[in-house]
């Protein structure tokens, strides 16, 4: 791709006159088209979170593609390959951010893996371990027979 998608503000300060250009290879990453602050940072104001450069340009890459889960590995390697430079503990900043915002959800899979789920209404999941996939369950109520009953002293848990 030869022509850059955005340009981008250097500085999270609007007064300045200098920009990045971002190039986005649009088979790794399908952006809206459209300046990221047209509607990106709207969204954050709203939602009471500064729309920093960083910020802004993960909300496009999280949101854009419309409801979904991701890691932050999964994230950060999107940005890395759209040529955008943050680091890993950037990403996973901002997604904490944008859940305590109210703007994703979290999903904890395990006692150290976290998914971060675009769809932030109420709704069960199923995780596939083997494959490492986070997905939706049915919309209806779902219906739980013959649910084995937890040991004593146990705890069980449920993602609905």
């Amino acid at each position: 791709m030869d022509r850059p998608l955005a340009r981008l503000p250097t500085d999270d300060r609007a007064d300045r006159a200098g920009f990045d250009e971002v190039q986005v290879d649009t088979t790794c990453a399908q952006f809206s088209r459209q300046c990221p602050d047209a509607g990106w940072k709207d969204m954050l104001l709203k939602a009471g979170l500064r729309p920093t450069r960083r910020r802004v340009i993960l909300s496009e890459l999280l949101f854009a593609r419309g409801e979904r889960h991701v890691t932050a590995e999964m994230l950060f390697a999107e940005a890395r390959e759209t040529g955008f430079p943050v680091s890993q503990s950037t990403v996973y900043k901002t997604l904490n951010q944008f859940t305590r915002a109210g703007l994703s959800g979290r999903i904890r899979v395990d006692g150290s893996r976290s998914f971060f789920d675009t769809n932030t209404t109420p709704h069960p999941h199923y995780y596939l371990g083997g494959d490492d996939i986070l997905l939706n369950g049915p919309d209806a109520n779902p219906l739980l027979v013959n649910v084995p009953v937890p040991l004593p002293a146990t705890q069980s848990r449920a993602s609905i």
